[in-house]
């Protein structure tokens, strides 16, 4: 009863949002709201706007498309206020066809859908409010009856600017239904949908031989002719076509570029003039957006045609390359599992992660900067710190390939792999060796991958394998030390009072016995040499530590674990070295004894407790870790 109470609900909501007066009123209306007659471009935008905006690292995130859109900030900036901001100010980029250029399984279609979907709740909202003359099957704009020689004195007393002619259907109604009175036309508030065809349409190519241009643009009305006798006439017309019903919202365009060029034709003059030409009728204005889509491949055969060239230049294009963040990639994996029948499937930590450093290392371009390679290129872009690299290396590297990101493996090919693996072997869960395993095999059945980019991918799969076995023995060692955070800060803190008396050539007091001790060299070193700091280097080494002390004292903020990448890793080394002989013993013994059983039962605990491991992939993970550290 639950969801019919709902429906109830929404029924009753939709119920209390419908308005309908006269054109008075609604003149009315707006000099209350004058955002009711915002264009369709100014809509789109407002609607991204109102969801909200934040600012990471000098770039816009907007929250409209955080939900469904992963790591393409930068691009859908651009796009927001390249086109929709400009678009909304009534610039002439307007006045073009958006067209989205991007790789397969790229994200171009989901942010369309985004689009549409978003405008269909925005329509049902105070700010995205929409009203429209009543019975028109364009859903024709009320201002369209205010006569051109009025328009000026309208703006001048409303400040709305009027744009486009009423239809030829309106402009008979306005004289048989209601005497030329514009005044008492009724009008009414509208909701888009793109199942009831209202402000939201979708054009998609078929046969070129059967497909007809009314699909755009509407159609004559047979039935009708002998009823008012002519097919000039608006009441024999049907006004169905998807140009049509996308009036004052937005029209998709799929394969826009697979198109017969008598359908390309008729949006020259809608996206330039804000009309198109259907049946035995002057022009009949529309204020939508068109949207398309496509890929690189067709967009160049496109332009490299000279018949092309009025229609390219009244396109705008947005590439939508492919995400080039880890993070992000298993992000969009995490998803695309959600949503499908495997949710119940157990993926074990870092089997989506891995997938997603092999994804991400097939899409980038070979770095040209000396000192850096595709790996710590991976792991700048997705927003670690790299010894010896900062920000300003990083938008160096951005700027080397402006294509980047439009090659690649995608993301779906890898849900069919890690697909592939679970049903294939009836697996309940999967691990990051079953996925890379997964992945390799289909390399060999993708006929679309040249034998080149095969080798180089085998190669992208060792490469993730290697991070894999990195992150796995981190995990276990991590497992098997109690209160691991708290054990390296005691030895975090150990280390910088060793070197604080050091630097300062003072004494530390023993906590027991009060006596005094030279710092603990022995110590120091062994931290030390754990990420190469040399004999002559490690006055310097500990100098850098004590300044960048001082600078969080100065700053009011507490140097912790985190505070010194180095330093962090070399503690963490330390901990892992001292333990690494348990760790290998412990797992690798086929029978172990009871205190060793015990050990191993503990960590399989906590790996599951804290790591979000189960019980299968918990005993894979030890196993394997086991036979990497007896190589």
């Amino acid at each position: 009863m639950d969801i019919l109470k709902k429906i109830e609900q929404f029924r009753d909501e939709e119920e209390s949002l419908k308005w309908e007066g006269t054109f008075q009123d609604y003149l009315d209306l707006l000099k209350e709201k004058p955002h009711v007659a915002q264009t369709a471009h100014s809509r789109v935008y407002n609607m991204i706007n109102d969801a909200g905006v934040e600012e990471e690292n000098g770039t816009k995130k907007y929250s409209f498309f955080s939900e469904q859109i992963y790591g393409l900030e930068e691009s859908i900036e651009k796009l927001v206020e390249e086109y929709f901001h400009s678009s909304a100010k009534r610039l002439d980029v307007r006045k073009r066809i958006l067209l989205l250029m991007g790789p397969v399984s790229g994200g171009k279609s989901t942010l369309v859908t985004m689009l549409k979907r978003g405008l269909e709740q925005y329509s049902r909202t105070d700010a995205g409010a929409i009203y429209a003359i009543k019975g028109c099957p364009m859903h024709e704009d009320p201002l369209h009856l205010i006569p051109q020689h009025l328009r000026r004195d309208f703006y001048e007393e409303y400040g709305i600017k009027i744009e486009g002619n009423l239809s030829p259907l309106n402009m008979m109604r306005l004289e048989e239904e209601y005497g030329g009175h514009i005044e008492e036309v009724v009008v009414e508030r509208i909701f888009f949908s793109e199942d009831k065809r209202t402000g939201i349409g979708t054009f998609s190519p078929s046969d070129p031989k059967s497909q007809d241009i009314a699909d755009l643009t509407g159609s004559i009305d047979f039935s009708t002719i002998a009823e008012y006798g002519s097919e000039s006439d608006p009441r024999a017309y049907r006004f169905d076509g998807e140009l049509n019903k996308a009036n004052r919202g937005m029209m998709e365009f799929q394969e826009m570029l697979k198109c017969d060029e008598k359908f390309l034709w008729h949006l020259l003059s809608l996206t330039q003039e804000g009309n198109f030409k259907a049946g035995r009728f002057a022009l009949i204005s529309a204020d939508e957006l068109i949207v398309a889509h496509t890929n690189e491949s067709e967009y160049k055969t496109f332009i490299s045609n000279k018949k092309n060239e009025a229609l390219h230049s009244r396109i705008i294009v947005m590439k939508i390359p492919y995400n080039l963040k880890v993070s992000e990639e298993e992000r969009i994996y995490k998803k695309m599992i959600q949503d499908s029948d495997l949710s119940d499937v157990h993926v074990a930590p870092h089997a989506l992660k891995v997938a997603a450093i092999f994804t991400i290392l097939t899409r980038l371009e070979d770095p040209k900067k000396q000192g850096i390679d595709l790996v710590k290129k991976m792991r700048l872009y997705d927003g670690e710190s790299v010894e010896g690299f900062n920000a300003q290396d990083l938008e160096e590297l951005k700027t080397e390939y402006p294509d980047e990101g439009m090659k690649g493996i995608d993301p779906r090919y890898v849900i069919n792999r890690i697909s592939s693996a679970i049903i294939r072997k009836q697996l309940t869960s999967i691990n990051a060796l079953d996925v890379l395993r997964s992945i390799k095999e289909g390399l060999n059945e993708h006929a679309s991958i040249s034998q080149d980019d095969k080798e180089r991918y085998m190669d992208f799969i060792g490469v993730a394998r290697k991070e894999y076995d990195t992150i796995a023995k981190k995990e276990v060692q991590k497992a098997f030390v109690y209160s691991y955070d708290e054990s390296a800060k005691t030895l975090m803190d150990n280390y910088l009072d060793n070197v604080e008396a050091y630097c300062n050539k003072n004494k530390l007091r023993d906590p027991l016995t009060g006596e005094e001790m030279t710092p603990d060299e022995k110590l120091m070193r062994s931290i030390e040499e754990q990420i190469g700091i040399s004999e002559n280097a490690k006055k310097a080494f500990r100098e850098e530590i004590l300044i960048r002390i001082s600078a969080y004292a100065r700053k009011g903020k507490k140097f912790d674990y985190n505070s010194h990448e180095r330093l962090r890793e070399a503690i963490q080394k330390k901990l892992f070295a001292d333990l690494k002989d348990i760790v290998k013993i412990t797992t690798s013994v086929k029978t172990p004894d009871e205190s060793q059983l015990k050990k191993v039962n503990e960590v399989i605990a906590r790996l599951i407790d804290e790591h979000g491991y189960n019980s299968t992939s918990a005993n894979e993970l030890l196993r394997y870790v086991g036979s990497l550290l007896n190589r």
